[in-house]
């Protein structure tokens, strides 16, 4: 057995000194070198077991086990979920009746504002729901430039309205990892960031609105903006607490759009100047549009509804425990590692579900998406394939994140990590989002940041005597808001949006956004830790 170490070098700092090279490396290399991901995750993953084996006394044989088990979780289920998900999204592209979608979105409202709400907040949080890893900024993104958005304007749209619906994001991925990581209970995780991330879902459409038309955008909109950001919210926690994680961005996608929808202010026609200033910069065309047939508007939301319908059905009680019995729970080859104080850690387990899990509901929603589509079986499969070479790089950097980050976790650098930071005391609480935020600036991912970080919440929330849950919560919370000012997000939104090497004036303009709704967060974290907030929490 290996007991982990928190002072392997004798200092504490400088053990948590050797311990945060990994992550450095990662940083350094993104951030200064702009490496590609993979291959900085890679060598990241690299120097994890270097510092694992060599400071920490890790045995080889169980670091080597420790990174694969982590590369097995970040393909079944994360990329196991994104993969299917995709794929349905070709299938529509394949089919022609994405544009039909998006035809429908244009129709709700000519007011480039209300369009900005619907394609980049609600169908975005929708696509974040049963995808997330950029799809939903690089399909927002393209639809917003179809509508008429300038390429700037609608890539910075589809960057910061990808923020609230991310912690449910990929069918609850992040929250997911977020209590596999950590070791605490699913429904706790997912009951706390449902009161943090709602609350985001409030200020985020009236920031959409000024980003679009300014001042007079929210003077004009406003109403819109908060009835749609109430209903998201109210739905997204109502569903995270009492329903289920994986349905929350979809339940919350949906109400946002049915309360857009079914205000009549949203359908009231807009001035030339509002519609041609706020969206094309002067590129408006007078082209009508294609009349699209009932039915292929139907055929155009059925693979969508087949989702919602599918895992509707896969959460209620008797079909859940049927699917559960297709799990295989097992102790991971070659591991044998036990806390500093002894008690063996979760992570020496593996647990293989194959029938209830995001990406097979996804992947049977997909085939019959196929029959409804009409699409011969060899089409579907050619796209599927398309489907995993297109994100073959982002299946490296999700696989090489996963496994530095379960390397770092059993060989206690984590811990270390988490221990020197402890000494923050009760300011913890308000650096706690930071972390987060960190984490997905660097990794591109909420599920990835959690990984990294959600162990290193827990262990300074038991050092300092604050709520492990709350601080892992949090962690998800603030990681949300630095998706935007990812290099890899960044780089989404300019191939979507046709901006090439135009990340860094897309950056400048995400940037203050970021950092002002990291400091609410931060605010609230801090609140819900003391009695100020603290009847907030479950």
């Amino acid at each position: 057995m290996f007991i982990q170490d928190v002072t392997p070098l004798g200092s504490l700092g400088l053990s948590a000194l050797v311990a945060v090279l990994p992550l450095a490396t990662v940083l350094v290399l993104l951030g200064a070198v702009r490496m590609r991901a993979h291959h900085a995750a890679l060598i990241g993953l690299l120097v994890a077991l270097v510092v694992g084996i060599a400071a920490f006394g890790m045995p080889i044989v169980q670091a080597v086990s420790g990174a694969l088990s982590g590369a097995a979780f970040g393909l079944w289920p994360i990329m196991w979920i994104v993969v299917n998900a995709l794929w349905i999204y070709r299938l529509t592209v394949r089919t022609g009746h994405f544009d039909v979608l998006r035809r429908s979105f244009g129709r709700i409202s000519d007011d480039p504002r209300i369009q900005a709400l619907i394609i980049a907040f609600c169908f975005g949080a929708l696509m974040e729901a049963l995808a997330g890893f950029g799809a939903p900024v690089a399909i927002s993104a393209v639809m917003l430039v179809a509508v008429g958005f300038h390429p700037v304007k609608a890539a910075v749209v589809a960057l910061v309205a990808n923020t609230a619906p991310v912690a449910f994001g990929a069918m609850g991925t992040p929250v997911v990892t977020l209590a596999q990581v950590t070791g605490l209970p699913l429904e706790q995780v997912s009951s706390i960031v449902g009161r943090q991330t709602p609350l985001l879902a409030l200020v985020v459409p009236l920031l959409l609105v000024i980003i679009v038309d300014g001042k007079r955008g929210l003077k004009d909109t406003w109403l819109p903006a908060l009835v749609c950001g109430v209903a998201f919210g109210l739905v997204q926690f109502l569903a995270s607490n009492y329903v289920s994680p994986q349905l929350a961005d979809i339940g919350a996608a949906l109400a946002g759009a049915a309360a857009l929808v079914a205000l009549p202010q949203t359908r009231r026609p807009v001035p030339e100047a509002v519609r041609i200033g706020g969206s094309t910069g002067g590129t408006a065309t007078a082209e009508a549009p294609p009349e699209d047939s009932r039915n292929d508007v139907v055929k155009a939301y059925l693979p969508y509804l087949m989702i919602i319908v599918i895992f509707s059905v896969a959460v209620l009680p008797p079909v859940k425990k049927l699917l559960d019995k297709a799990t295989w729970k097992f102790h991971w080859p070659g591991l044998n590692v036990a806390a500093p104080n002894g008690k063996p850690v979760s992570g020496n387990t593996f647990s293989l579900p194959f029938l209830n899990t995001g990406g097979t509901l996804v992947l049977l929603a997909g085939i019959i998406t196929t029959a409804l589509l009409a699409v011969s079986a060899s089409g579907a499969v050619s796209e599927w394939l398309a489907t995993v070479k297109e994100l073959r790089f982002a299946i490296l950097t999700v696989t090489g994140v996963l496994a530095l980050a379960y390397v770092m976790n059993l060989s206690g650098q984590t811990s270390t990590i988490g221990t020197f930071i402890a000494a923050a005391g009760a300011g913890l609480a308000f650096l706690s989002p930071v972390l987060g935020w960190f984490g997905v600036a660097v990794s591109g991912s909420d599920t990835s940041a959690n990984a990294l970080f959600g162990a290193l919440q827990v262990t300074a929330a038991n050092k300092t005597g604050l709520p492990a849950d709350l601080l892992a919560a949090a962690n998800s919370s603030g990681g949300v808001l630095g998706k935007m000012v990812s290099p890899q997000n960044l780089t989404i939104a300019c191939v979507a949006a046709n901006l090439p090497g135009e990340e860094g004036k897309l950056l400048r303009k995400v940037l203050p956004w970021s950092i002002g709704l990291l400091l609410v967060m931060c605010l609230i974290v801090w609140g819900q830790s003391t009695p100020v907030l603290s009847w907030m929490l479950p």
